[in-house]
C-alpha cells in the first residue's frame, strides 16, 4: 500500500487532535486540581478565622468578666469598709454616701416628708399621713431629678404608703429588725423643716414601744426627728433600713418612734399583692 502525502496529513491532523485534547485534559485537570485546592485553603483559612473570633471572643468575655469580678470586689471592700467605720467610730459616711441615693424628698400639694427606694425599678414606701389628702405629689431624688408619682396603695392603720416613679435606681436594703439590739448605732435620713438629705445620728432606746395605733410594733430613738422625716429610713451601721421613721413625742427632746421593718415588710407585700398581684420585698 503505497502511502500519500494526505494520508500523512491525516495523520498528523489526528495526531495534532489527540495531542490538543490531551493539553486541554491535563489543563482542566490541573483547574479542578487547583480549584479545589483553594477551596481547602478557603475552608481551612475561613475555620482558623472562626477559631480566632472564637479564642478572641473568649478572652475578651475573660476580661469583662475579670473586670466585673474587680468592680464587685471593690463595692464590697467599700461597703465593708464603710460599715467597719460606723461600727468602730460613729463614723457613718461612707454608708451615708452610699445610701442617701436610695432616699427621696416628696412633696404634695398639702405636705412634705420622705420617701426611700425598695426596688431598683422604683418602688418607694413613706407614710400614708405624708400623702394624705394630697390631690398633686412629685419626688426628688439626690440627684436632684424630679419624677411623677404613681400611688400603689396604702394602709392606714399602718402608715404606710407604697409609689412607684419610673426608671432605674439605688434601691436601699431591708433589714430584720429582730436583730436589732439596744443600745445599736442608727442613723436617719431625711428632709427635716425642708432641709432636704439631711442625717442625724443616735441610737436604738428601745422595741416594741406601743404606736398612735396601739400595736407594739415601734422601736425608740433618740435620734433627731422633724416634720419632714416622717417616711424616711432607720439606718443600721449594715447600711440596711430597720425602721420607718414615723412620730415623735411632741414636746419631748429626742424621743422619736420608727416602725420596725419587718411589720413594714408584711404591709408592703400586702398591698403589692393587691395592687399588682406580687410580693417585692
Amino acid at each position: 500500500m503505497k502511502i500519500t502525502q494526505n494520508h500523512l496529513m491525516f495523520v498528523l491532523i489526528i495526531v495534532l487532535i489527540i495531542s490538543q485534547a490531551y493539553t486541554i485534559n491535563l489543563i482542566f485537570i490541573n483547574s479542578e486540581n487547583t480549584l479545589n485546592v483553594l477551596n481547602s485553603t478557603k475552608a481551612e483559612l475561613k475555620e482558623e478565622i472562626n477559631m480566632n473570633k472564637i479564642d478572641t471572643q473568649t478572652k475578651i468575655n475573660s476580661i469583662i468578666t475579670s473586670i466585673s469580678s474587680i468592680t464587685s470586689t471593690q463595692d464590697s471592700i467599700q461597703k465593708q469598709i464603710g460599715e467597719i467605720k460606723a461600727t468602730t467610730s460613729a463614723d457613718f459616711s461612707g454608708i451615708i454616701e452610699r445610701e442617701i441615693k436610695g432616699v427621696v424628698t416628696i412633696k404634695t400639694d398639702v405636705s412634705q416628708g420622705t420617701g426611700f427606694i425598695i426596688t431598683d425599678d422604683g418602688y418607694v414606701v413613706t407614710n400614708y399621713h405624708v400623702m394624705e389628702g394630697a390631690k398633686a405629689a412629685q419626688i426628688i431624688t439626690s440627684d436632684s431629678k424630679t419624677y411623677s408619682v404613681n400611688l400603689v396603695g396604702h394602709n392606714t392603720g399602718m402608715d404606710i404608703s407604697l409609689l412607684k416613679i419610673d426608671g432605674s435606681f439605688h434601691s436601699l436594703d431591708l433589714g430584720d429588725s429582730d436583730d436589732v439590739k439596744l443600745g445599736e448605732k442608727v442613723i436617719a435620713i431625711g428632709n427635716p423643716l425642708g432641709l432636704s438629705f439631711t442625717t442625724t445620728e443616735g441610737i436604738i432606746s428601745a422595741r416594741d414601744r406601743t404606736g398612735i395605733n396601739d400595736l407594739p410594733y415601734y422601736f425608740q430613738t433618740d435620734v433627731s426627728l422633724n416634720p419632714g422625716n416622717s417616711g424616711g429610713p432607720l439606718i443600721n451601721t449594715k447600711g440596711e433600713v430597720i425602721g420607718i421613721n414615723n412620730f415623735k413625742i411632741s414636746g419631748a427632746d429626742n424621743i422619736g418612734f420608727a416602725l420596725e421593718i419587718n411589720y413594714a415588710k408584711d404591709t408592703i407585700n400586702s398591698i403589692a399583692l393587691k395592687a399588682v398581684n406580687q410580693t417585692i420585698v
